[in-house]
């Protein structure tokens, strides 16, 4: 297993990739592979800082970077030698088994509409949030933002993106998927939620559970995946992160509470595509990153998407 990480994304790159990487030498065992995607110079010095030998590691030298100034798509086109452009050429060749970075977010969207693409059949790939029920456990939410506006049809594909993610990664043996909705009845919501449902109703898919509302979230008792448009899906996101931010704020210790922390996860995975692609929180520290990159892993080890083809192959 070949894992590929953008040296250079986020805030405090290279140094925490660095910081990460470095952590990860608790779990990494001899069949993984950390491939380093970045300027060799500045990663040298990183490993230096840290008494290591940048020679221990594999790293790719990208001559350039995508700023989060940057704009995502031209980015990609006018820098062919970035840290981004060049991990999703690997990708896309073989060369690496999955990519993760904590950069632009936009950019790593392009990069992979533009090498890497959804599976056949798929109307639109989402990005997974995880929500906290208790210390251990934690629903699946899709979309969590990258698709504001959803058809109804869209809507039932996230249904069977959130069961194989929640079966293959998660190991939950039938996961249940519900719709998040303003009532638990069939015909409650707007248009979009009352057809989504119906079509949701009669698909043989996934294990729909019906419709739940939003104080049924941070609770297992009836779903496992929450489906929703990505507009709502990202409100509901930063509202779970803002719980861990006011209870650090406050000074409040609760283990339930700090699993709403983001560095327990590192990061979103893209579902709906080709190959493995995690995006990691801008602000990623060394223990996100760790998250991160472990993540990609358990992506990779799962063949997830070679379960996606499978279930869109048309």
């Amino acid at each position: 297993m070949r894992i590929g990480i953008d040296a250079m994304g986020g805030d405090y790159a290279p140094k925490a990739v660095v910081d990460g990487v470095l952590l990860a030498r608790e779990w990494v065992t001899s069949e993984v592979e950390l491939v380093l995607f970045g300027d060799a110079a500045q990663l040298e010095k990183e490993f230096k800082a840290k008494g290591e030998n940048a020679a221990n590691y594999e790293i790719v030298h990208c001559s350039e970077v995508i700023t989060m100034n940057d704009h995502p798509v031209s980015g990609i086109a006018k820098k062919p030698d970035s840290s981004i452009s060049v991990g999703f050429q690997h990708l896309a060749s073989g060369k690496i088994d999955g990519f993760a970075s904590a950069g632009n977010t936009g950019a790593m969207m392009a990069g992979t509409m533009t090498f890497i693409k959804t599976v056949p059949g798929l109307v639109r790939p989402a990005i997974a949030a995880y929500i906290p029920v208790n210390e251990t456990q934690f629903n699946l939410v899709l979309d969590a933002g990258l698709n504001s506006d959803c058809k109804p049809e869209v809507l039932v594909q996230y249904g069977v993106l959130g069961s194989l993610y929640s079966q293959y990664v998660l190991g939950v043996e039938k996961p249940r998927v519900a719709l998040l909705n303003i009532g638990a009845e069939a015909e409650k919501g707007n248009l979009l939620a009352k057809t989504t449902h119906e079509l949701m109703a009669s698909s043989s898919d996934f294990n729909f559970v019906g419709n739940i509302e939003g104080n049924e979230l941070f609770s297992n008792k009836r779903a496992d995946v929450v489906v929703c448009d990505g507009f709502v899906g990202n409100i509901v996101l930063k509202e779970a992160e803002s719980f861990y931010m006011i209870a650090k704020k406050r000074g409040i210790q609760d283990p339930y509470l700090d699993r709403f922390n983001f560095e327990h996860y590192g990061g979103t995975p893209v579902l709906g595509v080709n190959a493995p692609v995690i995006i990691g929180h801008g602000i990623s520290n060394g223990r996100a990153i760790n998250s991160m990159i472990r993540q990609t892993g358990r992506v990779i080890a799962s063949s997830l998407c070679a379960k996606f083809k499978q279930a869109f192959h048309v």
